[in-house]
């Protein structure tokens, strides 16, 4: 029997087509991967095994990859407050790095050196797959059909109706990724710089709108930058970040559409929604105001974008982002606490933070009202100290005028 073909398998409108077609112009099984970064119910594990087999796999497997994720990946997306382009907080493309290495550990197991996946070659996802996996495992076969045939999306459709196999939902219309940080939608509407995607396009906020719901408060926990409890209740990261979901899609918390550069240098638009991560940014950014030393926080910003950019770009298996991690994790150990949440339509408030660490509360002085640890007269020496600078500058300047007219 010939070696098999690995499918990394989403369940989406590319990897449903790729698996006949696969199994026809190979003439080998097909065994399809799909690894579990988030969003998989119990029922959407069994529509993508049963959606599998009947398109012609002769095996499917489900890994749960969800707290690996968090792990390897989005912890320090939490702790150094990272989006792309001031917005997007990387809610899809971030796992596929912990994706390829799943699969690639996958299809050695199975003692086959083929790896197939559906991205396309106008995306960044090929990238991503292909540095990874090239990475990891150099010795593997890479087939990449969509993007080296340059397959429609309408094309796949018409393969698929015309066996009489099943077709996602959706169909052709969008292109749907989900992930345990939020989901991705692209579609026409996303293929210019204008205009939105419809209401019922959105896969999380739906109705959120057009029929708002009342306000609700929450409280965060975190733990060393790790959200570890929700309204007094100790969870885990993932189970914080999925009741998040949860509770925050219907209110249309986290919905955007980010416009910025792929990885091959092109423009780019994508609808998101990612209410667990909006939340937890937010609330681990004002936590952090609160513990952290204004020198601490501007350091990792200043390492935040280019972080961002990396796993972006699928490059997480740099080392220069073990150095960052390394600072990243040395930032969070006084970032413990608690964060009161008001969730609203559309937005995520954040009412208040409290910690043992707490700089504010640390200090006699109580900003606008009273000094407590200093006298009038050491501000008013301060405030002239402070304003040198700015004194000498002037000074040189009036100096300077004065010579040129004599």
């Amino acid at each position: 029997m010939s070696q098999p073909i690995v499918l990394a398998y989403s369940g989406g409108l590319d990897t449903s087509f790729l698996v006949p077609w696969l199994k026809e112009q190979y003439q080998r099984p097909i065994i399809t991967v799909t690894v579990d970064t988030g969003g998989i119910d119990a029922a959407t594990a069994r529509t993508l095994h049963d959606r599998a087999l009947a398109l012609g796999a002769s095996e499917h497997h489900q890994i749960d990859a969800r707290a690996d994720y968090f792990e390897q990946v989005l912890r320090f997306l939490i702790m150094g407050n990272v989006r792309r382009g001031q917005l997007y907080p990387l809610c899809v493309g971030a796992e596929r790095v912990m994706q390829a290495q799943t699969i690639a550990l996958m299809a050695r197991k199975l003692g086959t050196g083929s790896i197939a996946h559906g991205c396309t070659a106008a995306g960044n996802d090929q990238v991503r797959f292909e540095v990874a996996l090239r990475t990891l495992a150099p010795e593997l076969e890479i087939i990449a059909p969509v993007r080296d045939r340059n397959f429609k999306r309408q094309e796949e459709l018409d393969f698929l109706q015309a066996r009489h196999l099943p077709v996602p939902p959706f169909g052709a219309a969008y292109s749907i990724n989900r992930g345990l940080w939020g989901v991705s939608i692209g579609g026409k509407e996303t293929l210019t710089s204008q205009g939105s995607i419809p209401d019922d396009a959105w896969v999380l906020s739906r109705d959120a709108f057009s029929q708002p719901r009342a306000p609700q408060r929450h409280v965060v926990h975190f733990t060393q930058g790790v959200p570890t409890g929700l309204d007094g209740v100790d969870r885990s990261p993932v189970e914080v970040i999925e009741a998040l979901e949860a509770l925050a899609g219907p209110y249309g918390i986290g919905r955007g559409i980010h416009l910025g550069d792929t990885i091959i240098g092109t423009k780019g638009r994508v609808a998101f929604e990612a209410p667990a991560a909006e939340i937890l940014l937010n609330a681990h950014r004002e936590l952090e105001k609160l513990v952290l030393t204004g020198r601490q926080q501007r350091i990792k910003e200043m390492l935040a974008g280019p972080y961002g950019d990396w796993v972006h770009e699928g490059q997480l298996l740099d080392p220069v982002c073990r150095d960052i991690e390394a600072l990243f994790l040395q930032s969070q150990q006084r970032v413990t606490g608690t964060v009161n949440v008001l969730l609203r339509p559309g937005s995520v408030f954040i009412e208040g933070v409290d910690s043992p660490y707490s700089l504010m509360a640390a200090s006699k002085g109580v900003y606008g009202e009273a000094t407590g640890e200093w006298t009038a007269a050491d501000a008013l020496g301060f405030s002239r100290i402070v304003g040198l600078t700015g004194v000498f500058h002037r000074r040189a300047g009036e100096r300077a005028a004065e010579k040129a007219k004599k």
